[in-house]
Formats: structure tokens, sequence, C-alpha cells
């Protein structure tokens, strides 16, 4: 399982990397936008950040298979084992295409269907990123979407895997992962509410209360 944070925000990252088993972050041209920061220099950070082990991921701006290609090297310069983001449309078929014969891994985006996402991975997609949120906000059902994604590509394609994005709640990530998915990526506000729950707190301040009662003091 591979769990990713969905942010270019740098203290959110250190915080929730000291605290969650993370694989690498994803970033899109709306979360570059909201940090501020242009991207090469922005990248160049967050790997920093992370450490060699873990993965960065970065999209294209182009809407041409060409310059889809040229970005992705241009992006790479700066990470060399950065993950591309590719949409999954017909200029981004092509390239995805490309890229996987270049060796580059890619993860196709922007996947609102399941057979939009099966073509990504018959082009050569290591990751494909269904919209769960977005899905739903259109009227779709996520969870059907994912479920059937999940299973073309346990039947067809196996050497990728689903990257479940756009979460507004842990428990349509919970809906992912019981469906199969093998990595997410969790908005930064997302990932929190997986690690603070009120409840929680009351019952350890509970236990503190009872404890002190008896004993005087929270020590052994």
């Amino acid at each position: 399982m591979e769990l990713y944070l969905d942010t270019a925000d740098i203290a959110a990252i250190k915080r929730l990397a000291a605290v969650l088993p993370i694989s690498g972050v994803t970033t899109n041209p709306s979360i570059v936008a909201k940090s501020g920061k242009a991207i090469f220099s922005l990248l160049a950070e967050l790997q920093d950040i992370l450490g060699a082990d873990k993965l960065l991921f970065a999209q294209v701006l182009s809407s041409d298979a060409k310059q889809m290609i040229k970005e992705s090297e241009q992006l790479r310069k700066v990470v060399p084992n950065l993950v591309t983001k590719i949409p999954v449309n017909a200029e981004g078929l092509i390239a995805i295409k490309e890229l996987t014969k270049q060796g580059v891994p890619t993860l196709g985006t922007a996947v609102y269907g399941a057979g939009q996402g099966f073509l990504g991975a018959l082009a050569g997609a290591k990751y494909i990123a269904p919209y769960v949120n977005r899905i739903d906000a259109q009227g779709g059902n996520s969870k059907d979407t994912v479920q059937e994604l999940q299973k073309l590509l346990d039947l067809h394609c196996p050497e990728s895997m689903v990257l479940a994005a756009s979460f507004r709640t842990p428990r349509q990530a919970l809906e992912c992962m019981l469906a199969g998915c093998k990595a997410i990526t969790l908005p930064a506000d997302v990932a929190e509410l997986f690690i603070a729950d009120p409840a929680v707190d009351a019952a350890v301040t509970k236990f503190d209360q009872d404890w002190c009662a008896a004993f005087g003091s929270l020590k052994y």
C-alpha cells in the first residue's frame, strides 16, 4: 500500500511526514499555483525534504503530446526519478505511450471513468488516478468507478495501479482502499482527519483523569 500527500504545503508535509508512513508527494498545476513558488524550485525543495527514497509527482501543462514529452524531460532534469502526470485524453495517451517506451514512469490523471483509466494503463501508465470526489460531484458513483477500474487492472494490467485522488473525507479514501486500491493520495486536511479525532482525545483525557484521581499524577 502506497500513501501519498496531495499538497505542496512545506509545513504540512514536514508535519505529516513525521507521523504518517508516506511514499511521497503528488502535485498538480492548481497545487503548485497555490504554493506561489516556481515549479522547478518547488520540486527541488520538495525532493530535498522527502529524500531520494520517496516519489514526487508533477503534471505537464501542455495539451500537445510532443510538448508534454518535452515538459516531462524538463521536469525530470530537476528530479530524475519524478513521475510525470499526464491527463488521460487523446494527446495524453500518445505522450504516455512514448514516455513509457523511454522508460519514464507516468501517472494517468484526470480520470473520471473506468474505461478511460483502463486506456491509460494499456498505454503504459504506472499509476492511474481517478478523481473520486469530482466523480461524485458530477453525479457519478466513485465507488463503482474505482471498483471497476481496479478489477480491469487486476485482470489485464497488473503492472499498473490505481492511485486514487480527489478526496474530501476519510470515508472516501477508505472506500477506495476497501475496493483494492494499492495507492491513494490525501490532501493535508483529509490526512489530518485520519489522525485527529475528538473522541480519541476525550478518551485519553478520561484515562488521565482516572489515573490521577487514583494515584495523584501521571507516573507509574
